[in-house]
């Protein structure tokens, strides 16, 4: 049976403790879409995997995010261990994401995700 989580739940989730509370670990495409799912993150992954990794050139590539979305998105990020956040000690001060082991490990799920869009895209008489 598919277990439906609505959005107050959701605003609850802010760790993989969390996921295992509500059992949404259960079924690895619900915890892959709540790790890597969403309209920005696999964006900002792939951004990144293409060496886009600084804030200010992340909302350059995508301008339809705000500040506090693409804040919100990088945080959730690395706290899921996706992301390596790195604080330069420089004036002003600089800060580079990277991709971690497991943030690497989504780049072929990604992959999959621009393969498909293309073929879509051609479908639909836009390519």
């Amino acid at each position: 049976m598919e277990t439906i989580i609505d959005n107050e739940v959701l605003e609850k989730i802010n760790s993989l403790e969390d996921l295992a509370a509500y059992g949404l670990t259960k079924c690895p495409v619900t915890l892959t879409s709540l790790i890597i799912g969403g309209k920005w993150k696999p964006v900002i992954i792939y951004n990144v995997s293409r060496g886009i990794n600084r804030f200010g050139e992340m909302q350059r590539a995508m301008p339809g995010i705000s500040k506090k979305m693409l804040t919100q998105e990088l945080r959730d990020l690395e706290r899921n261990g996706i992301l390596n956040r790195k604080i330069y000690a420089e004036i002003p001060p600089r800060v580079e994401y990277s991709l971690t082991e497991q943030g690497n490990a989504t780049l072929p799920v990604l992959q999959s995700m621009v393969d498909w869009g293309k073929a879509y895209a051609k479908t639909l008489g836009l390519h």
